[in-house]
């Protein structure tokens, strides 16, 4: 394979690491480090799934770009190498200069002997076998349907869709292809739970790889990069939650910008999670985020005096209010109190004149409260109000403490700073949270606006 073949010996090479290379099939002309080596090597065995998480400068694009390059040539077929949304591809990927040679990455992963054709405008490389590689985003993966793909690079996979990886599987799984995940964390998301899982199965090579235990940076180094994101974000807090996260691939560190993760960290130092059981004698509240091609998202409240008591979160995505209530509300032994729903649930469809409110009184949901449209900021503010009284079920609740500590604000690059909450998996069980910490204080002191609907029955059903 031209370009792609065993590697030459190059001259003042030490023999027993030039043989090394040789074994393990480097392409000519790029020397990997150390610690990427054990990739390339799984990769070159035949491994055909690969989770890869480490920390920031560990090259992990370049390993990709390079396997990207091996596999081109060794199977005539289509690659792509995907960032959350396209411009950052063109930026991370496309348009990238190796700072030590001054030339674009991409044109040393594909040097001149396998004939690569360079399409700017497509961010795409035709090379002489016919094979191709390409740059897209994997936001807009219903644009990549009925294609056929060889090898997918899902790049900064903690801040993807996932549902990409839904689509793009089962094209993998038919003919035999590769992916490669390459991410830093960004708290517990969809990447942290995947990788996990990940781990366990022998057909899966997984990497977790700290700054600590490779040989990128020095401890001097590390340490000065710590103050320096602590004094560049002004928080102590900030910094070293970032410092945790893109150094120490820490997966239990707050995400850059999050908004509940230090008082929940405090809750879980303070023993407020744990195992909480529903008390059958108090009613059982429940606050709603609706969606309708997105997340529905439902957390469960007792209130015993001042504390609040979190015992279950339901979440779901793509079905329909009958099955929602069916499995969240019909489903759960509880004597039921007051629904918190937001506002939008009175607005009516054009088709039918009907309101979500309608849809639910139908299905026999009774008390519910519905909210007044608001600054997502008072959500918020009351939500952190809130949480120093509650005690989570870490168990039933731990999707939805997942989705709390992972909510954060958007970071604007117009601006260079953060602009209000980001709308993301993790905002729907977020905003229903803040939902019940806004309507708990309208029950005890009805705002304008907030109205009760329904009778005062406990049980669900009139």
């Amino acid at each position: 394979m031209s370009g792609c073949g065993r590697r030459k010996v190059a001259a003042g090479r030490e023999a027993p690491v030039a043989k090394a290379a040789e074994a393990v099939g480097l392409p000519i002309g790029w020397d990997p480090r150390d610690h990427q080596l054990d990739l390339w090597k799984a990769l070159r065995r035949g491994v055909t799934r690969a989770d890869v998480v480490a920390h920031r400068r560990w090259g992990k694009d370049e390993v990709a770009l390079h396997w990207a390059n091996w596999a081109a040539q060794d199977r005539v077929g289509g690659y792509w190498h995907l960032l959350p949304e396209a411009s950052q591809g063109r930026k991370a990927i496309w348009d990238a200069v190796n700072p030590h040679t001054g030339r674009r990455r991409i044109e040393e992963a594909f040097p001149p002997d396998v004939k690569p054709v360079f399409k700017e405008a497509e961010m795409q490389v035709e090379f002489g076998n016919g094979s191709t590689w390409q740059v897209l985003g994997s936001d807009n993966y219903n644009s990549l349907m009925g294609a056929s793909v060889a090898g997918v690079v899902l790049s900064e996979w903690s801040l993807a869709k996932p549902d990409a990886w839904t689509y793009i599987r089962p094209i993998l799984a038919e003919n035999g292809g590769w992916a490669l995940f390459l991410w830093t964390p960004r708290g517990r998301n969809h990447a942290t739970r995947a990788f996990e899982s990940r781990a366990k199965d022998p057909d899966w090579f997984c990497v977790k790889a700290p700054a600590t235990a490779t040989e990128v940076f020095t401890p001097a180094q590390l340490a000065k990069e710590r103050a320096e994101l602590v004094a560049e974000l002004g928080s102590v807090e900030e910094g070293e939650a970032r410092f945790a996260s893109e150094y120490l691939v820490d997966f239990d560190a707050a995400a850059p910008g999050a908004y509940y993760a230090a008082l929940l960290g405090a809750a879980e130092r303070a023993g407020r999670v744990g195992r909480v059981p529903a008390d059958p004698s108090l009613p059982v509240d429940t606050a709603w985020d609706l969606g309708i091609d997105d997340y529905t998202a439902i957390w469960f409240f007792q209130q015993a005096g001042r504390e609040i008591r979190v015992v279950d979160y339901y979440e779901t995505s793509g079905q329909g209010l009958p099955a929602i209530v069916g499995a969240a509300i019909a489903g759960r032994p509880y004597l039921w109190g007051t629904h918190h729903l937001p506002h939008d649930v009175m607005v009516r469809e054009l088709g039918t004149g009907r309101s979500r409110y309608d849809t639910l009184a139908s299905l026999g949901l009774r008390r519910i409260e519905v909210g007044t449209a608001t600054d997502p900021e008072e959500r918020v503010n009351a939500a952190r109000l809130m949480i120093p009284m509650c005690w989570f079920d870490a168990e039933r609740c731990g999707a939805g403490l997942e989705r709390l500590k992972a909510y954060r604000k958007r970071w604007s690059r117009a601006t260079l700073s953060y602009a209000g909450p980001l709308h993301d998996q993790a905002s729907h069980g977020a905003d229903a949270f803040g939902e019940y910490a806004l309507g708990r204080r309208a029950v005890a002191a009805p705002r304008p606006g907030v109205r009760r609907v329904g009778g005062g029955a406990l049980s669900w059903m009139a």
